[in-house]
């Protein structure tokens, strides 16, 4: 009871939390692109921000440089959300990711390649380097430069992602660095707008700050919001199902081979890995923000939805006999209730 009445009061708090980039962000945006030799892209960005980014709580752009704009011309809307992804990746998420990883992007059906290796010291998409800091970032927006446009047809048939280390989620050791800073995975994830996790992660990782290392999926606000209408039946299995035993991080994930199996620490609750063209998808839930913050022991990753419990087969509810069978066969395990 405490526990729900405590998600409760810090879900109320949250109600007002916006979902969508603000306008001013653009603005922003489209002014420090101006001032650092990015005209075109900055025109363009004001321009198609309303149709591209309206609806999006973060985003990062790749931004072409203005020699690109005066060799190519006007880019169609379709080439511009080719340079754009629906979440916010650092510089250090897209490091993450292995030679041949793709990547997402708000064109449909269309990634972008991972070409550089992690030890070089640029990263390259689809044979493009990205500017080694970004241009902008407020942490819901983030933009690279780039000197030419990512060709959609490119095809990088030598870059087979190399063999995932994991079939599926295996318990690890206590990390090197001991403790992670769950403030600053905290921190991050208000920023992001992943802020009802939170209050799972305050409640409930008491018992995990021995350096265990996790993967903590994280559905996002706005769908949180529309699942937890009924406060009083909020239990410690929403969090617990979405916290693997171990660190995965996005590259062990688009390594996995399709339908591998990971265990979570709710019991009996499995996650399956599989792939719906380029979007990597955890029981049907894709993943939406991938390494949303990574460190030693500690890897989060945003989800669209939220994982749910497998739906129990109905009961003939009136029937005396079924009723009279058992006092708990029917009834969840304590902590394992549906929200």
């Amino acid at each position: 009871m405490a526990y729900s009445l405590l998600t409760s009061i810090t879900i109320l708090c949250l109600v007002s939390l916006s979902s969508s980039l603000p306008s001013q962000t653009i603005l922003d945006a489209a002014e420090i692109l101006s001032d650092s030799g990015y005209l075109s892209m900055s025109l363009t960005l004001e321009h198609v921000s309303q149709t591209l980014l309206s609806e999006l709580p973060s985003a990062t752009v790749f931004a072409a440089s203005d020699a690109a704009f005066i060799g190519s011309g006007q880019p169609p809307l379709s080439l511009i959300q080719f340079h754009s992804l629906p979440v916010a990746l650092s510089f250090q998420n897209l490091g993450s990711l292995s030679s041949g990883a793709k990547i997402p992007t708000m064109f449909v059906n269309h990634s972008l390649i991972v070409t550089s290796a992690a030890s070089d010291s640029q990263i390259s998409l689809n044979d493009v380097h990205i500017t080694l800091s970004p241009l902008f970032d407020d942490g819901s927006l983030i933009i690279f430069g780039v000197d030419k446009f990512f060709d959609p047809n490119f095809q990088a048939l030598d870059l087979a992602p190399s063999p995932g280390r994991h079939t599926g989620c295996t318990d690890y050791a206590i990390a090197p660095s001991g403790c992670d800073s769950f403030a600053e995975a905290c921190g991050v994830l208000r920023s992001r707008g992943y802020s009802v996790m939170v209050s799972f992660l305050d409640l409930q990782l008491l018992g995990f700050r021995d350096g265990t290392k996790m993967t903590v999926l994280a559905p996002i606000d706005e769908v949180m919001m529309d699942r937890v209408a009924n406060f009083s039946n909020i239990s410690s299995s929403i969090f617990l199902r979405h916290v693997l035993p171990c660190k995965v991080s996005w590259s062990d994930l688009v390594n996995f081979e399709d339908g591998s199996m990971s265990r979570t620490y709710l019991e009996g609750f499995i996650i399956n890995v599989t792939r719906s063209g380029d979007t990597v998808k955890l029981n049907g839930v894709a993943v939406a923000y991938p390494d949303m913050y990574y460190s030693d022991s500690l890897v989060i990753h945003g989800l669209g939805e939220v994982l749910t419990l497998p739906e129990e087969p109905e009961q003939a509810a009136d029937s005396p006999s079924e009723t009279a069978g058992s006092n708990t066969s029917d009834q969840p395990a304590s902590g394992d209730s549906e929200f």
